[in-house]
Parts: C-alpha cells; structure tokens; sequence
C-alpha cells in the first residue's frame, strides 16, 4: 500500500445511513489490517471499526450493530456501512491501513486503535448528521 483515498461521505439527517469506501494502492493490500478512524475538532482521533487479513473484525462499543466494516480484497477496497446515523456520528472518517507487529488477537485485543500502528492514511471524508 502507498496511498488510500476514501469516499462517500456526505450531510445526512439521524437515521439515515451511507457507506464510506477506501481504495488503496499496490500489490499487498490483502496483507494489511486495514481499519476506519474518525475526528472531530479537539479531539483525539478515534478508531471506529477494523478488518484483519482474515476478516475478522472489531468495533467501537457506540457503533457496534449500526456500522459495518468489510473488504474486497481483488478491488484494493475497504468499505464501511453506516446505518442510523446519530448527531454524534458527525466528524471526518480516514482510512488507515496497518502491517501489525503482532497476531490477531494482539490486534483486537486493543492495539488496532492506537494511531501509531498505521503506516498510511487516507486524506478523510466529511460526514455530517443533522437532527
């Protein structure tokens, strides 16, 4: 991976859904852990939601059966379906993708939201929700 470059984001009202992409560069993207963060101004960027290499996934405790996270690796692809949108979801979305110095379970075991285990980021993508 080189670059990742996200899409899909875009103003909502609550409750509506939208599904953010994330292309990604290069020949071993499928050896990535690949992950989606999200900020808002004076705040700490916040891991949202990852997808290991063998699909196993994580979630942050606020999104977890709202949002969808998955991966098409022949399309360099990562995706994140959002469904009932809350006010609270507002901020910009980025793409990061990782090579973990550890196993899975290293993995979800909390270090996939640590901003320092990324090696690239995409440029972010602005969702809004109004109420």
């Amino acid at each position: 991976v080189d670059w990742l470059v996200e899409s899909g984001g875009g103003s909502v009202q609550s409750g509506g859904s939208l599904r953010l992409s994330c292309v990604a560069s290069g020949n071993d993207y499928n050896r990535y852990s690949m992950s989606w963060f999200r900020e808002v101004p004076e705040a700490e960027r916040e891991g949202v939601a990852t997808i290991e290499t063998d699909g196993s996934t994580s979630y942050l405790d606020s999104v977890k059966g709202r949002f969808t996270v998955s991966r098409d690796n022949a399309k360099n692809t990562l995706y994140l379906q959002m469904e009932n949108l809350r006010t609270e979801d507002t901020a910009m979305y980025y793409c990061a993708a990782a090579r973990p110095r550890g196993g899975v379970a290293w993995w979800h075991g909390g270090n996939w939201r640590r901003p320092t285990n990324y090696n690239h980021w995409g440029q972010g993508t602005q969702v809004t929700v109004s109420s």
